[in-house]
Formats: structure tokens, sequence, C-alpha cells
């Protein structure tokens, strides 16, 4: 078997793998490996709205979904995943949130020492280059993520815009600063009408250095230990096994479903779970795998009159798709350009609350199967609770590495998540209903004006609610007795292995979770630079 040695090797080059990639291999003294299962690289991931054509396409996602369960209506919930070079950045809706102060906050108030807010925030400053009307204090500027705020307007979003106002939600310029209330125009990793992936904007200027090895193609079957210390990995190309060796340090980036999946495979995890199918336990943490959390998020729906040729339903019919390309081509704008969702709005459901713990995002289209643009003309809302208190769980169902882990997320089990989703889809009900949007938002079809009770709404929900694909917390940090790493993100009671993605969250950030899982590359990269 072939074998090399590196001085660091990152399993997975996705949002915070490819961050590590590119700042461990700065210094040419390191030889850095990073594998990524998936491909190289899938041409509509260039394209903003290419994440349209990705939601559903094996080349370039993991396609997992989860168990049927009673809050889901039974149904398996898709689960998208990044299966290339850049991971999940390279084909999710673009959009750049960091989260409320709060967040981190909590998460440095569990014991986490360095990860409060204050700490963090020169990490999402230097990682950003953003154009936008911010204050300098919050914001920055020559960073190697490119963030702008969107592009897109028209009346359909001033009528939101004037409508939330009405209801008493004030307009915010900057979502992303000192405070997160209010509605604004989505800021999104695009620049220049392409994608801003962790791959263009991290592994692509770091290709040509000598030092750092890039194998797509590569999955990762498990981590190589000697006793309490991870020496290496072993892993599959083209059917071909190898085996690679670490001087330092193995960092575990594969995401919050491989990630626990990765572990439990090598022997970390729950030691009745790894018996029962037949994998030596090589570690107890009974954490591996639990404390799941995603945003589980209605989709809304009324219709706008087509004689008003407000949205792309309209404006991307029969010969109006070549004009959008055409707009795309030549501006940058239009239909091509959108991220997943170009307006949005942080909210408060009841009185008393410091911040935000409710979001409404609006997609200026009726959004049809997979993404695609609905016949009737309309335009969708998806809401949720920020920071849901329901938790559930990914765990290995096979000793194979190819074979996918069953993700139950026990949605709703909380009380507060079944609060505020029922509070969030009201306060939806009445912007859409304000004064400002009676002439444009004309029906409700999803739910239905008939359904109104609280138990009609949440059986609804069940039914027919997605995720936003924001799940996080199954290797979680921390130093109770579930937390898989410490505030270091060292992997409890094992030498030279680390997990930096967004599994490593002890809680959901208030909003999508790109951002945040960029900002862990990063900080990552650097506490494993000030230990080498």
């Amino acid at each position: 078997m072939e074998t090399q040695t590196f001085d660091y090797i990152v399993v997975g080059a996705g949002s915070a793998g490819s961050v590590l990639a590119n700042r461990l291999s700065a210094d040419p003294k390191h030889k850095v490996l990073v594998l990524e299962a998936g491909r190289e690289s899938h041409p509509w991931s260039r394209i903003p709205v290419g994440f349209a054509r990705l939601i559903e396409n094996p080349a370039a996602n993991w396609l997992y979904s989860s168990e049927p369960e009673e809050a889901t209506g039974n149904r398996r919930v898709p689960i998208p995943r990044g299966k290339l070079l850049g991971g999940s950045s390279s084909i999710n809706g673009m959009v750049f949130v960091r989260g409320q102060a709060q967040d981190y906050d909590t998460w440095a108030q569990f014991g986490n020492r360095g990860w409060s807010y204050r700490e963090v925030l020169p990490i999402f400053r230097a990682m950003e280059d953003y154009r936008g009307d911010g204050d300098a204090e919050y914001r920055g500027q020559g960073g190697p993520l490119k963030v702008n705020e969107s592009n897109e307007s028209g009346p359909i979003y001033d009528a939101l815009i004037k409508a939330a106002s009405e209801v008493g939600i004030g307009y915010t310029k900057d979502y992303n600063g000192a405070s997160q209330d209010g509605i604004g125009m989505t800021q999104a990793t695009i620049r220049n009408g392409r994608r801003q992936s962790t791959a263009f904007c991290y592994l692509d200027p770091a290709r040509s250095r000598p030092n750092l090895t890039i194998q797509a193609n590569a999955l990762t079957e498990c981590l190589l230990l000697e006793g309490k210390r991870c020496v290496g990995v072993r892993f599959t190309v083209n059917g071909q096994q190898r085996e690679a060796r670490a001087n330092k340090e193995v960092v575990v980036s594969a995401g919050s479903i491989n990630s626990p999946q990765l572990l439990e495979l090598s022997g970390i995890g729950q030691p009745d779970l790894l018996r029962n199918l037949g994998i030596e336990v090589k570690h107890e943490l009974k954490g591996v795998g639990e404390n799941l959390r995603d945003h589980y998020s209605p989709r809304m729906k009324w219709t706008v009159p087509g004689s008003l040729g407000m949205t792309y339903n309209d404006k991307a019919r029969g010969i109006g798709l070549v004009w959008q390309a055409l707009k795309y081509a030549f501006t940058n704008k239009g239909l091509l350009g959108l991220p997943a969702a170009p307006i949005r709005a942080y909210v408060r459901t009841r009185a008393g609350l410091d911040a935000p713990d409710a979001a409404i995002s609006w997609i200026p289209f009726l959004v049809g199967e997979n993404f695609q643009l609905a016949k009737q003309s309309g335009v969708t809302a998806i809401m949720n609770i920020l920071r849901s208190e329901s938790t559930g769980s990914i765990h290995i169902a096979s000793a194979s590495p190819n074979k996918p882990p069953a993700v139950r997320f026990n949605f709703l089990s909380a009380q507060l998540d079944r609060d505020v989703t029922l509070e969030a889809m009201r306060i939806t009900r009445r912007i859409m209903t304000a004064p400002s949007m009676r002439d444009i938002a004309t029906d409700e079809i999803a739910p239905g004006v008939n359904i109104q009770s609280d138990n009609e709404l949440l059986d609804w929900v069940k039914k027919n609610a997605e995720t936003t694909y924001h799940p996080v917390g199954t290797c979680k940090m921390g130093h109770d007795p579930m937390a898989v790493v410490d505030d270091q993100l060292r992997v409890h009671g094992m030498e030279g292995l680390r997990v930096a993605d967004a599994s490593i969250m002890p809680t959901l950030t208030s909003g999508n979770t790109n951002a945040p899982s960029i900002m862990i590359g990063e900080k990552a990269s650097r506490m494993m630079l000030a230990a080498a």
C-alpha cells in the first residue's frame, strides 16, 4: 500500500477545510495534504443560481436524507451536502450571516475560552472583503472571502420593506453589524457574478504551493490510531487504497454529517453502537454524533398577479429566460446572479427579548420542485427559529464508509421551537397582508388561509417543512460529558487529532452557518500554528 508522510492532514476540503489547507500551507516548512471525497468542481457551481441545479445533483452533492419521524410527517427530509472542493460553500445559497454576538458569548459561557464575540469578531473582519454600507468597527476589507450586498432591486423588495415597517419591523443596512434586527437586502458571497466558494477564495490561490497536496475523489475510510494518538488516515482513490501519515496533526473537517461518521468508523464514539456494527472500540466518547441541530423551516407561498411582471416566474418564462441569461452575461444581475433569498428579516417573536429569535427570508418567485421556477407567479417566504433547542443525532448504520449514516433530527421536540415557529409564521402573514402588499400578494396558497389554529399549523409544518441545510453540533465543543472537542478543537482524550467545521458548534448560530464555518477554519488554523 502506498504511504506518504505530511506534517498536517486535513480531511475534507469544504468551508473550513479549504481555509485550513490555505493557512497551514502558507509557511513552506509545513507539508500539507487535504483530502476531498468529491470531485474538483462542477460547471454550475460558478454561477450563483446554479445552486438550484446542484440541490439534487449526485455529481456535486451527497444527497443525504433524514430518517422518517413524526415531526416530519414520516417523510425523509433531503439534506444536501457539497461533494466537491469547497464542500457546501460550492453548492449553497451563498447567504452570508455571521449571527449574533450572544451566539458566541454563549459558547464562551459554556467554558470555551477564546470563542466570545469580542474574540471571534477580529477573525470575521480579517477573513472578509466586504463591499457595502457597513460600520468599519464590525466589517473588514481585503480578506480572501468576497462579500457583497445583493444587487437586486425593484418594486417587490420596496413593497416588502415598506410592509415590514407597517407591522413594526424597521430597515437595517447591515444585519452583520452592531445589531441583527430588521429587514434588509441579503449579503452574499458573490462578486462580479461569480460564487465565492472557499475552493475559489482559499484553495485556488494556494494551489501552486509545492508543500500543498490537494487530492480530490479521495474517500477517507478511517483514521489511523496508535493507542490514543492519531497518526494518519486510510483513504481510497479510484478504488486504490492508500495511507498517509501525519507528523503533527490530523484535522477532520468533513462537516456535521461526515465528521462524526469518520470518528465512529475509526472506533471513536459510543461503545455499544460501535460493537453492534463490529467496529473495535478505540476510544469512548459518548457525544460523537449527538447534539444535532438544524433550522426547520416552513415555506409559505403567496400568488402574485402575473400582469404585474414582478416575479421571476414571469420574467424568466419562455424568451424571458434568454433575456435573463443575457442580463447576467453583461451585468451580473438578474435570475442567474441571485443568492438563495435576496431579502431577509430578523425579528423578535415576543416582547422582552434582547435580540431577534426568528428569521424570515423571501424568494422573488414561487418555488416548485427542487427549487425550480413554478409556472404560477408568486413569492415564497421561509421562516425559522434562530436558536433551535431541539436536538437529534447522526450515527453510522454500517461499518462501511460507503453507506450513509442515519440522521434523526427530532425536530419540534422543544416547546420553544414550536412556539417561535408558529409566531414567525404569523408575523410573516402580517407582513404579507400589510397595506403595501395587499395588491401584490393576493392569495396565500401555502399553508392557506383556512389553516389557522396552532394544531393545524403545526400539522402542516410537520408534513411540509424542510431544513435550511444548516446541520451543526455533532462533534460539539465543550467540557461536559457529551463534548467531543475542547476549546482548542482537540478531540477529548486523543492526541494529534482535531475537528474543525460546523459540527463543533455547541449551539446554532442565528442564521446561515457558512460564515461561522469559515471562521472556525480560520480560528482552528491559528490555534494549530500557534501549537506547532
